[in-house]
């Protein structure tokens, strides 16, 4: 069976969590990082010599960072699904995925710790501001591109979608102003309609055990 490692509140973790749901695959899963610990432990560090999170071994294959696994996933497990066949419609679906890890996923990670996982009193007032307003330009041009279509890659939901739709929940749901984008909101609205999206993302942010997992 498959298994996967890391914490279910992180975010790529998540990704991960969401891409099973939604292909429905069995898998064992270990808590590791964060309070949980076990991430410079030599038995992690054989699977990811990083020692971060996510990892999954399948089959005696262990992959780490989180849009490989989920490319991994898609095509192993949902090809001509959530991995499109012809690859014209993949590397529409791959440039999703990498604009999310440069472009999106920093802008809006980098406040969320600065913010968010940091104590009010050592909060740095500029820094939030423009690392907020970097990530309202990011969600802006992903409005903007969710124009003519239900899903960023097209007409379906494809692996282009759960690195960016992973992030939808935290800028959704964290207490700040957020400019009106229709199209993202109806996006969000969609992904909340899916139950693999409720179970692989829509998590508390704080650890199971009641302590910030940072």
């Amino acid at each position: 069976m498959l298994k996967l490692w890391g914490r279910r509140n992180s975010i790529n973790v998540q990704k991960v969590l969401w891409t099973l749901a939604e292909i429905g695959l069995e898998y064992e899963h270990v808590n590791v990082g964060g309070p949980y610990g076990g991430l410079g432990e030599a038995s992690f560090l054989a699977m990811n010599p990083h020692g971060r999170i996510p990892v999954i071994e399948d089959e005696g294959t262990a992959i780490w960072e989180s849009n490989a696994i989920v490319r991994y996933l898609a095509a192993r497990y949902s090809p001509g699904g959530l991995s499109p066949i012809d690859p014209a419609e993949r590397a529409r679906s791959d440039q999703w995925m990498d604009w999310c890890a440069t472009a999106l996923q920093p802008a809006l990670m980098d406040f969320f710790w600065s913010w968010y996982r940091t104590p009010e009193a050592q909060r740095n007032e500029a820094l939030n501001r423009a690392q907020l307003a970097r990530a309202y330009r990011a969600f802006a041009d992903l409005g903007q591109a969710l124009g003519k279509q239900p899903f960023l890659s097209g007409s379906n939901l494809t692996m282009g979608d759960i690195p960016t739709g992973a992030m939808l929940y935290r800028y959704f749901t964290l207490e700040i102003d957020r400019p009106r984008l229709p199209r993202l909101e109806a996006w969000y609205e969609r992904m909340c309609e899916r139950e693999s999206y409720r179970q692989g993302v829509m998590i508390p942010y704080d650890d199971l055990k009641g302590r910030q997992a940072f």
